[in-house]
């Protein structure tokens, strides 16, 4: 899982501030699109959250994770608004607004 997780971090690190990528997206990115779970696990033992922004990964619905590991929904939701996203009244993000287009 070593080279998979680095591939995973490589391309997370790339996400600009104040865009937001799914998980999808990132596993095909990192060389798999069948790897959107692998992602999750990866990013739940990210080893450097202030150089891998992990908050900046949403569900393919524009959602957070209620489970965050580094502060919980509240913190991931924080940190993304901090940086310009907007949230709807469902708790989602506008990914036609928001999703990074590498």
């Amino acid at each position: 899982m070593g080279n998979t997780f680095a591939k995973i971090y490589e391309v997370v690190r790339k996400i600009p501030a104040g865009r937001v990528a799914t998980y999808g997206q990132v596993a095909f990115l990192a060389g798999n699109p069948r790897w959107a779970r692998v992602v999750g696990y990866a990013l739940h033992v990210n080893p450097d959250p202030g150089s891998i922004p992990c908050h900046r990964v949403v569900n393919r619905e524009g959602k957070i994770c209620p489970g965050y590991v580094f502060g919980g929904a509240g913190r991931q939701r924080a940190l993304l608004e901090a940086e310009g996203v907007v949230f709807s009244d469902d708790e989602a993000i506008d990914l036609k607004t928001y999703l990074w287009r590498p």
